[in-house]
């Protein structure tokens, strides 16, 4: 009797055992069955104003709310175009313990991640992590708080491109803002590329806003054409640009449709909405405890548009090569 006793108690400390163990597994693979009541708070921190950042914005926010319906609230800023005004907006997310930061552009990036090394960042609207973040050799991973979306597009086809629409041209300027890190990788990856062209290529870096027009002109000056990488700085003064190289009869290659739309004749084109959306499945994932931030390797746009401006296309009198859609005003 005394035996039937003791194996029975050891029967139920191995059921109790193996529910805790069921238990435990469970909650490790990211089972979401206990965030359906739970309320979170994203904070967005947004550099600049301009179609691209605005569309990243508006498709992270639509699928995230409907990942999680009536469950998260948005603290959405925006810092004007000014880097100082992204750490403020950040350290302000982290004083009042967000449960997740988006952060929409480079300056945003690197602001939240100087911020915080504790609470989940998501990049969007950065081209290159490594970059950004300083990370050598970078393999796809930061492995940290940080993951995100690239909007990088194929920077060889770029520089394709451009021969496609201008191949009797000989000087090539690259237009953009030297305090943004990315556009100084994509404008050195690109003036490579067309080196090889056979173009000869020069750089006309700006600081800021307010000396886009003289160094745009002076890029018109001396320039056949010119190229303008994802840079945030031309995508807010874009009709700046415009309004010196089209009256110039100097073209521009953009590097994202929404300069395009503003100054730009052709670009190579991803839809900034669409990687909203896949950063909200993302944001959506670690809010239900199914992924960690520090595993999710940063995501990439799947596929690129050739698109046109036809105004400024008309304008200056250019045939648009075959397997081109204009850009819709």
């Amino acid at each position: 009797m005394k035996k039937r006793w003791i194996a029975l108690g050891l029967a139920a400390a191995m059921a109790v055992s193996m529910t805790a163990c069921t238990s435990n597994t469970k909650n490790e693979s990211g089972d979401s069955s206990n965030t359906a009541d739970k309320k979170f708070t994203v904070g967005i921190c947004q550099l600049a104003t301009h179609p691209a950042l605005d569309a990243a914005t508006k498709g992270f926010r639509e699928q995230l709310e409907k990942e999680l319906p009536g469950q998260v609230e948005f603290k959405e800023q925006n810092a004007a175009g000014d880097s100082n005004t992204c750490t403020t907006i950040v350290n302000g997310f982290v004083a009042s313990k967000v449960d997740l930061i988006l952060a929409n552009a480079t300056a945003s990036l690197q602001a939240a991640t100087a911020a915080t090394n504790t609470i989940p960042i998501l990049g969007t609207s950065v081209t290159e992590y490594g970059v950004a973040l300083n990370i050598k050799d970078f393999t796809g991973t930061v492995g940290t708080n940080v993951s995100g979306t690239s909007d990088l597009a194929p920077l060889a086809q770029q520089a394709a491109m451009l021969k496609e629409w201008f191949p009797d041209k000989k000087n090539v300027g690259l237009l953009y803002c030297s305090a943004e890190p990315n556009s100084q990788y994509q404008v050195d990856t690109v003036q490579k590329e067309l080196e090889k062209l056979g173009y000869t290529c020069k750089q006309f870096a700006f600081s800021g806003t307010n000396d886009v027009a003289s160094i745009a002109q002076a890029a018109a000056d001396a320039s056949d054409v010119l190229y303008v990488p994802t840079d945030n700085t031309v995508a807010s003064n874009a009709g700046v640009v415009d309004n010196i190289c089209r009256p110039a009869k100097v073209p521009v290659i953009a590097g994202e449709e929404g300069i395009c739309s503003g100054c730009g004749v052709a670009t190579l084109s991803i839809s900034y909405y669409a990687l909203g959306v896949a950063t909200g499945k993302m944001a959506a994932k670690i809010l239900k405890g199914e992924s960690k931030v520090s595993e999710m390797p940063i995501e990439y746009a799947p596929q690129f548009t050739k698109k046109y401006n036809k105004t400024i296309c008309d304008a200056l009198g250019l045939k648009v090569p075959d397997g081109y859609t204009a850009i819709e005003s």
